[in-house]
């Protein structure tokens, strides 16, 4: 999954820090405050916390209390005795005590702190399970009563279906309209998943690779894009493409967490003439990359008879594809090129935030017939696109 993921961690760790600190202070007429944020400057004597409302100075005294909670259990009660030297910039803290009248300043009596370091092990970790335990693919069917949904994953060798059904108490999320921040994903429900939005999810595959048992589930609507550039502005991270299909002008917002790759000339030819019906298809499971890369096959080499793994694994070896292609940056794109991206289905259709953008898409948007306003010339598996991009399907 290439996101950040949600640190769900840290909500239950503020949580349990206001209920546990109004008990403590219930008998103080003076209102204790809890502010929660980064660690962006320190001294011996302060702190600088970036909170969501700006910048607060931390006081440290002798008498302040510093206690560390491990991001694998955020519960205040599990945290242990701690110190200063224990404290980084970029660390995540919550500190207790009265918040002066203007806001900018808090003598701290209790800080809880969340290194960065043990933070990205806990990343490292989640990142880790999402790829060995995880699937994703688009909402093929959704079967409310059954509570089941059919996920269908296009891989660069076919298409593969699997029937993920719900494990007691799995958790629901969505990406929010015209976000690309697994942070800034809201509670969902099955209610909310709709046959064509694309869905991840983290669970156990059945001994067949046919079914899938969720313990948590992402889903988003996406929209894949793709066009001519006619203007690049590198200060403001804005592209501005012609849509190949609507003949409309889209502004093409680059994000921090945007990802863009540079489909390889020789590899993105191939692909494109196997769809169109042009050429032979790769060999079953292998994509055989341009001269001097390395091939890319599906994990664990497990491969159903038609040369694709069941359960959705096609998405891993398309991952792992994505991840080989040279980085790019938007000062490497030119007016003219032609490119695709991904992005959230938002309110604005003019202005749109990429999720993932490929350059070297050429072969893809001229080789295959656009969608017209009905559904004539539209892939099956694309997302409002009459093209099939591997690594753009699915939105994440």
């Amino acid at each position: 999954m290439r996101h950040k993921l949600f640190l769900s961690f840290l909500f239950v760790f503020l949580l349990s820090a206001s209920s546990i600190i109004r008990a403590q202070d219930a008998s103080v007429n003076m209102k204790p405050s809890v502010l929660a944020g980064e660690v962006s400057a320190l001294t011996v004597s302060k702190i600088v916390l970036q909170t969501k409302d700006g910048a607060v100075e931390v006081a440290l005294s002798d008498k302040t209390e510093y206690k560390r909670v491990s991001p694998e259990n955020p519960v205040l009660k599990a945290a242990v005795a701690s110190n200063f030297s224990d404290i980084a910039v970029g660390d995540k803290v919550i500190v207790t005590g009265i918040l002066a009248s203007d806001k900018k300043s808090i003598p701290a009596r209790t800080v809880y702190l969340m290194t960065k370091s043990d933070i990205a092990s806990k990343q490292t970790k989640e990142q880790e399970q999402w790829k060995t335990r995880g699937i994703s693919g688009q909402v093929a069917a959704v079967n409310p009563q059954t509570k089941e949904i059919t996920v269908s994953a296009r891989g660069m060798a076919g298409e593969t279906k699997t029937l993920l059904t719900l494990k007691e108490n799995a958790v629901f999320r969505r990406y929010a309209p015209d976000s690309v921040s697994f942070n800034e994903a809201k509670t969902s429900s099955l209610d909310e998943i709709k046959v064509g939005d694309s869905i991840r999810a983290l669970g156990d595959k059945s001994a067949d690779g046919a079914g899938f048992k969720a313990e948590e589930i992402i889903s988003g609507s996406f929209q894949t894009i793709g066009g001519t550039i006619t203007a690049i502005d590198a200060a403001k991270n804005e592209i501005t493409i012609n849509n190949i299909q609507t003949k409309k002008n889209v502004t093409v917002v680059i994000g921090q967490n945007s990802l863009l790759k540079q489909f390889p000339a020789e590899m993105a030819q191939r692909i494109a003439q196997a769809q169109s019906g042009g050429g032979m298809q790769p060999p079953p499971g292998t994509m055989r990359p341009p001269q001097g890369e390395q091939p890319v096959n599906p994990p664990n080499g497990q491969n159903a008879p038609n040369g694709t793994r069941r359960g959705g694994g096609n998405r891993g070896g398309i991952d792992e594809m994505l991840e080989r292609f040279p980085t790019i940056k938007i000062t490497d794109l030119k007016v003219g090129e032609m490119i695709a991206f991904s992005g959230t289905k938002g309110t604005n259709m003019e202005r749109v935030t990429a999720i993932k953008l490929l350059s070297g898409v050429e072969p893809f948007l001229k080789s295959q017939p656009v969608a017209d306003g009905s559904n004539n010339g539209r892939r099956r598996g694309s997302t409002d696109s009459g093209f099939s991009i591997p690594g753009l399907e699915g939105g994440f």
